[in-house]
């Protein structure tokens, strides 16, 4: 082989030594900091810090002739490792005098998710199911806390049936609808209520920058703590009305779902040649496949549940079928001056979002287009 060759393959090999030595360094560092964190109970997430390093790494990469986008792209991937870092440090407890705090469910994988929060900040958690269901009494005679974490279509009758709890106890519930558990919750229970819904799925590495949907239900005072706990993990909470929210999941998660049900159903049907598919696929429709796959790789039963929890889920999927069908007329009638009007007023529609997306779209696309795993 080209001696030249070899010898600066030798350098690259010797740097990249290097920068693993950095990198052994920096998460030493970072660990440091989230035990500093967890002692004075600042929050895992600091958006303001984090904008202003990506700033300023940008243009000192600028300044040595690197691309900005390449090291903060790099560093964006260390800081996703640094929050999970940080989370084996614990957290601050935000409210040492709450009582046991009980999760109905959460021994599943959402809950089991707050469970571990709960715990590395200080709590006592409970994690009660049907298998050990006659703990129920004890675990449910004086909490501070019930958190209802169980499928959609069981949710409300749960609530129904839970014991009365303490006057200042708070009961919440993790369901991806709101409003009818919510209303549940204030009919069973006298003392602070809300409803909580993760906007993320069981398999997150941390809570930082993960959304938490919360809508008040009563006493939202009492609750503050809980919301400035899940603060501390990292968690980004949004504030909404139940009926808000219940609307808005139909287009976020029942249609969104639906679509790529009815998708990867088609593919199966047509008995698509997916390894074909991928080959030849741009980046974006590989991406696309990554969200087809990842769907059919989960429970079924949760997605069933979840497109069907409401009949406003099936007027927005019927609305969506009755645009695919005016769709379907344009292209039948070779209308393409339709499709461009068509196309243009959905893009006036988009604004100023849909240069955003264009752009924070662009960096998922690169890295879909790093490299193809096929299974073996």
């Amino acid at each position: 082989m080209n001696e030249e060759l070899e010898n600066l393959r030798s350098s690259i090999d010797k740097t990249d030594q290097e920068l693993i030595t950095l990198l052994k360094r920096r998460m030493q560092l970072v660990s440091r900091v989230g035990e500093v964190k967890s002692r004075i109970g600042v929050p895992v997430y600091a958006p303001e810090r984090e904008a202003t390093m990506l700033a300023n790494r940008r243009r000192e990469a600028e300044k040595h002739g690197l691309s900005p986008q390449l090291i903060e792209d790099v560093l964006r991937r260390i800081m996703r490792e640094s929050y999970s870092s940080e989370h084996d440090a614990g957290f601050k407890c935000v409210n040492p005098a709450a009582r046991n705090i009980v999760i109905i469910g959460g021994n599943g994988q959402l809950g089991s998710i707050f469970a571990r929060a709960f715990r590395a900040s200080g709590y006592h958690v409970d994690c009660l199911s049907r298998r050990n269901w006659e703990e129920a009494p004890r675990m449910l005679a004086n909490p501070g806390m019930v958190i209802v974490c169980v499928p959609i279509d069981v949710t409300e009758k749960v609530i129904r049936e839970l014991p009365p709890l303490p006057e200042d106890c708070i009961l919440t519930d993790f369901t991806s609808i709101k409003t009818l558990p919510l209303k549940a919750m204030m009919e069973v229970h006298r003392g602070p209520v809300m409803g909580l819904h993760p906007m993320f799925g069981p398999d997150i590495a941390s809570l930082a920058k993960q959304v938490v949907v919360c809508c008040n239900g009563r006493m939202p005072e009492q609750c503050q703590w809980v919301i400035s706990q899940m603060k501390i993990w990292g968690a980004r909470i949004e504030q909404v009305e139940a009926a808000d929210h219940d609307r808005a999941m139909s287009i976020i998660q029942a249609l969104r779902h639906f679509t790529t049900y009815a998708y990867g159903v088609y593919l199966s049907e047509s008995k698509a040649d997916l390894d074909s598919l991928v080959r030849l696929s741009s980046p974006i429709y590989r991406l696309e496949l990554m969200m087809v796959g990842r769907l059919f790789a989960q429970d079924p039963n949760l997605y069933a549940d979840i497109i069907l929890s409401a009949t406003r889920n099936l007027d927005a999927i019927k609305a969506y079928a009755d645009v695919i069908c005016r769709a379907i007329g344009i292209i039948e009638k070779q209308d393409k001056e339709g499709f461009v009007q068509s196309f243009l007023e959905a893009r006036k529609y988009f604004g100023d979002y849909a240069g955003q997306f264009m752009k924070e779209s662009k960096q998922l696309l690169d890295r879909a287009n790093d490299h193809i795993v096929r299974p073996s």
